[in-house]
């Protein structure tokens, strides 16, 4: 089955039974939480500005082979098979980790725009609500995050939820390069709607993209969200000093707007700048991702 896409031309959706939903953390998210859950493998997002970055390109595991951006397979028992996996992974963590924390998602979208045919991040979030990890993180780029503001309070009643939603710029395209998928404005607002509803909001500004007027930007996040976490390529992307990245056509095009958005002075300044707006709720890289905002 195809879809058509305002910013990739084909993806190839398709639709799998899996054996198993949560996997063990290790690397970069080891010290965040216990465990991630990818209710879909592959992002439609993938042909969209946030897309040209993503480490998850560089995945065989997850790719197969497949140009990123072009497929997306919908794992429709995802919410089931977390139930049997829960008692067991649920312990495990608490044992090994101290905790049972749930990272969704790593590696996929969960609000694509299959979820609103086949629904799998709700039907897992519901599930979550009977069978609650000790925390859940979702992690986000889309504005349709919002559109489960119905169920997010259950949610925050049975587990600590909090939600990361991806604003890495005040722009929304880049020089040469495809626009976001979910526009700058519109995750601002869905921001505003779930901190509003009194759910936690950490905003990632990850990887950090030029910004044209960094003040107004951290103030209004500042009036929206609980926190930001700041990460640059560099320092985030897996890899040594952003190998990975530096293959794409993300830092040239950052470097047109800004040549100093390619470096790490260029995020200190940009720490400094969010630090004067949000005193005491900013993170950087990994530790930010676990929590730690000062």
């Amino acid at each position: 089955m195809k879809q058509e896409l305002v910013y990739l031309p084909r993806v190839e959706l398709s639709v799998i039974q899996v054996q198993q939903i949560l996997t063990r953390t290790s690397g970069f998210l080891k010290t965040v939480c216990s465990h991630s859950l990818q209710p879909y493998r592959g992002c439609a997002l993938g042909g969209s500005l946030c897309g040209v970055g993503c480490y998850v390109q560089h995945n065989i595991y997850v790719t197969k082979g497949k140009r990123w951006g072009t497929f997306v397979e919908a794992r429709l028992n995802a919410a089931e098979v977390y139930h049997t996996q829960y008692e067991r992974e649920k312990n495990w963590a608490r044992r090994a980790r101290g905790a049972f924390g749930v990272f969704l998602s790593s590696s996929t979208e969960p609000f694509q725009p299959m979820e609103k045919t086949h629904q799998i991040t709700r039907q897992v979030l519901e599930k979550m609500v009977d069978f609650p990890p000790d925390f859940l993180m979702i992690q986000t780029h889309s504005h349709h995050v919002a559109d489960y503001l119905d169920l997010y309070p259950r949610l925050r009643a049975a587990t600590n939820l909090r939600v990361h939603l991806s604003i890495e710029s005040d722009r929304d395209e880049l020089p040469g390069l495809p626009r976001s998928a979910s526009p700058v404005a519109k995750r601002m607002e869905a921001a505003a709607k779930l901190h509003e509803a009194g759910i936690r909001v950490i905003v990632t500004v990850a990887p950090l993209l030029p910004l044209d007027e960094p003040d107004l930007f951290f103030q209004q996040l500042s009036k929206i969200c609980d926190g930001v976490v700041i990460d640059h390529f560099i320092d985030g992307d897996g890899s040594a000093n952003g190998a990975r990245t530096w293959r794409t056509g993300l830092p040239g095009a950052m470097a047109k707007i800004e040549p100093q958005a390619v470096t790490m002075a260029y995020r200190e300044q940009i720490i400094g700048t969010a630090r004067k707006h949000l005193p005491g709720r900013v993170g950087v890289n990994i530790s930010g991702f676990a929590g730690e905002l000062r």
